[in-house]
Formats: structure tokens, C-alpha cells, sequence
């Protein structure tokens, strides 16, 4: 069992500086191993303590306080290992939006890389089978797989360019250097209504994924989207634009198939 610790933000008001200062920053730890104290920066919370149900408030050695919580699927999520990069969440949420893959959907995903994307298709769809052609990262999105506990995730060690055995797919997903070249294979596995979605952080593949969707008479073009996150700062004396932000990830390309 996992468990989350939160230490809350703490602001006070200094009447020289007529504003609020930071106190405390928020601090949040992931424990993967109840069963043992687990130490923090500010102080050991004991074993015992890491049991507490959510919403308790436990203090460290040193009197810090933290509050207990169970772990969802988004915080497991960010703590998957990445040997590969991977796609980040706004991206994976407009796949979904866009497609309107669910509980009795079919995905197939390439290549798998560090496992993301299969594994959070895999927490909306019905099934997902996720390809990888490098040996060097199967042994890890086992692991992701694992750790968050799914149970609905095939993996295959195969090359989609040349053949899949799965059919009336739902859901195709391409995050590959040279995707265009997987195009009569996907176009084949996916079912009329099916869906394709690229994602390429290079307008330079999207350009070549778009033409080789455009040969492919069963398949059409639906759109091409790039997604800027800003977060905004937002406290009792200021509400702007964060001066860190998520910029360009990736471009992504929705195809769907019309024809058998």
C-alpha cells in the first residue's frame, strides 16, 4: 500500500512588507512502503502513523505537520519511470476528449516507450495492447504497469510497420519517430469509425503522417492540434500568468477511418 504526505503551504502577513510571505512551502512525499518510518526533511513520521486514514494529521519527529493520504491514479501516475519521454497529461486528456474512447473500447498503442500512454488509455478503456520494438524498455513499462496496479495492458515486443493481430480497434495511438510508415497497418486493424491519433513533437512528421493519411483512401484527416498549458499564480495580492509554463510538446494528428 501507498501512501501520500502532504505538508501544507504556510503564509503569514509582515506588516513591514503590507504583504504575505512564505512561511512554509508545500512539501509532498510518496511513500511506497508503509510497513517502515519513513523520513523527511523536516523529521521521521513513524510507521505506525503512515497507517492513519486519509484526512489524518500526523507530526513528524521534529513536530512538522503532514496530512495522510491515499494515493489516486494521477499521483501514481507521475511517479511511473521514464526511460523514454513521455506524453504529458493535457495531451493524453484531448486524445481522449476528441476520440470518445470508453469502458467497452479496444486501444492499440506504439511504440510503448516508458508506458504512459497505454497505461493511461488503460485506466478508461476497456483494454489496451501496447507495442515496443526496443528490448530495453519492455522490462520497464512492466514495471509502470505494475505499480499502478492494471490489469487490462498487453504488452507485445513487435514492429506495427509490418502487422498487428489485433482488429476492429477503436483507438490507434502513434508515438513513433517515423509513424507515416505504420499507416496501412493501422488503417487495417482499425474499425469503420475508429480513430487514429499521432502525436509528434515535429512539424516535419506532421507533414509526412498527414500526407500518408491523405493516400489512404479508408482513412481521412480530421485535424492537426498543438495544446500551450499556463498556469496562473493566484494568491490574496496577485492573480497573473505563472513566469514558468508548458510550451510545446507536441502536435497532434486525428484521423478516422471511413472506409473498410
Amino acid at each position: 500500500m501507498h501512501k501520500l504526505l502532504i505538508q501544507r503551504e504556510k503564509k503569514e502577513y509582515v506588516k513591514e512588507l503590507d504583504r504575505e510571505v512564505t512561511i512554509t512551502k508545500r512539501h509532498e512525499y510518496f511513500v511506497s512502503d508503509i510497513a517502515k518510518d519513513f523520513g523527511t526533511m523536516h523529521g521521521t513520521i513513524k510507521a505506525k502513523d503512515l497507517k492513519a486514514k486519509d484526512g489524518s494529521i500526523v507530526k513528524s519527529s521534529q513536530g512538522t505537520e503532514f496530512i495522510v493520504l491515499s494515493p489516486t491514479f494521477p499521483d501514481m501516475f507521475k511517479r511511473i519511470r521514464k526511460q523514454a519521454q513521455t506524453v504529458m497529461a493535457k495531451d493524453l486528456g484531448l486524445i481522449l476528449a476528441e476520440t470518445g474512447v470508453g469502458a467497452d473500447s479496444l486501444a492499440v498503442d506504439a511504440g510503448a516507450g516508458s508506458g504512459a500512454m497505454a497505461c493511461f488509455l488503460a485506466r478508461h478503456v476497456k483494454k489496451v495492447v501496447t507495442y515496443e520494438i526496443r528490448d530495453d524498455f519492455l522490462e520497464n513499462v512492466k514495471a509502470n504497469i505494475k505499480l499502478l496496479g492494471l490489469t487490462n495492458v498487453t504488452l507485445k515486443h513487435g514492429d506495427i510497420t509490418k502487422n498487428v493481430a489485433e482488429k476492429n480497434v477503436d483507438l490507434f495511438t502513434l508515438d513513433l519517430p517515423e509513424p507515416w510508415h505504420t499507416i496501412p497497418v493501422v488503417a487495417k486493424a482499425l474499425k469503420v469509425g475508429g480513430w487514429l491519433a499521432g502525436y509528434c513533437p515535429h512539424v516535419s512528421q506532421v507533414m509526412q503522417l498527414a500526407d500518408a493519411i491523405r493516400k489512404d483512401k479508408r482513412l481521412q484527416l480530421i485535424k492537426c492540434v498543438e495544446l500551450i498549458q499556463r498556469d496562473w499564480v493566484v494568491d490574496a495580492q496577485r492573480s497573473r500568468p505563472d513566469n514558468r509554463g508548458v510550451g510545446h510538446t507536441a502536435f497532434l494528428v486525428f484521423a478516422r477511418k471511413f472506409q473498410s
